[in-house]
């Protein structure tokens, strides 16, 4: 949508737009050794859905303002989409600014990449009103900046993520699925996931065997195959989130995993049904309940 206002014979154009900012899944995720720099190289399956957190964006002239709905979060220097903004304009060296409000829908700390993603949609969508001054690539690679799930959240889709998460591979969409999120009242730190991991001990999902799987459609054992080495760790303390796991997988979900450093257990429901009932029965339990499906660019 595109306004003309005319104030003290100046005219300034002023563009707003909107934005979808997707949630993520990991279908595998595994760690596969700690680097000399203090990073983890992993290798993981991600997986775009259509849960989204909506962001509108105005073109201005200077300065960038930053709002949103939700408790729990600063809509500051120190929010992601923020310093995405900064970047964006560091990056393209264009003198301008916007005002950017967030809808959250998306829970936050729940493994979904939401904080991720409301970067990646920023630097999208900025990119955008202001003439596509930077490639896919060059977005990606400042994404990579702000965070390793930053690149995938602007490629969406599903892809094979290796390095520290920033080396991307596509593959072949899903077909489509039903997919049910439960995320308990607890949070669970990335970093302390990965300090209390014990790599030399854990067993690792067969990642390639699963982009196989995917390739060739076989869906009965990709949901086999899937596995996530953090809940080695995270069901240890947290046991509610095993016990999540298991009720999913007793509602019929055809898989049932925590997605990334958790505590987000989502289950993978090929029937509509099934999934629905399975929605029912958490929400009535648990208040950040969702009822989603994969999403294909």
């Amino acid at each position: 949508m595109l306004l003309i206002l005319q104030k003290y014979a100046t005219i300034v154009l002023v563009i707003k737009m909107k934005i979808n900012a997707n949630a993520k899944i990991n279908l595998t995720l595994d760690v596969v050794r700690r680097r000399s720099d203090g990073y983890h190289d992993v290798e993981m399956i991600m997986q775009t859905l259509a849960l989204c957190d909506e962001i509108e964006i105005n073109k201005t002239e200077k300065g960038i303002l930053l709002s949103g709905s939700g408790a729990g979060l600063a809509y500051d220097e120190s929010n992601l989409a923020y310093r995405a903004a900064q970047l964006f304009f560091d990056k393209s060296r264009i003198c301008g600014g916007a005002q950017i409000h967030i809808e959250k829908k998306i829970p936050i700390c729940a493994g979904l990449a939401g904080g991720s993603s409301d970067a990646a949609a920023v630097l999208t969508g900025l990119n955008e009103l202001f003439g596509m001054p930077l490639t896919q690539g060059e977005l990606m690679e400042t994404g990579a900046k702000l965070g390793a799930d930053v690149p995938f959240c602007i490629m969406k889709g599903t892809a094979l993520a290796q390095g520290i998460g920033e080396i991307l591979s596509p593959i072949v969409p899903i077909a489509d699925v039903n997919v049910v999120l439960v995320k308990p009242d607890i949070g669970v730190s990335t970093p302390w996931a990965y300090k209390n991991l014990e790599l030399e001990k854990i067993g690792h999902p067969d990642t390639k065997k699963a982009v196989r799987c995917i390739e060739s459609g076989d869906t009965g054992t990709l949901w086999k195959t899937c596995a996530n080495v953090f809940e080695s760790v995270v069901f240890t303390h947290y046991p509610i989130v095993k016990e999540i796991k298991e009720s999913m997988a007793s509602c019929g979900a055809d898989l049932s995993l925590m997605s990334g450093s958790g505590p987000t257990v989502f289950g993978i429901f090929e029937n509509e049904n099934n999934a629905k009932a399975a929605y029912k029965f958490f929400k009535e339990k648990f208040k950040e309940t969702f009822l989603t499906k994969n999403y294909n660019v």
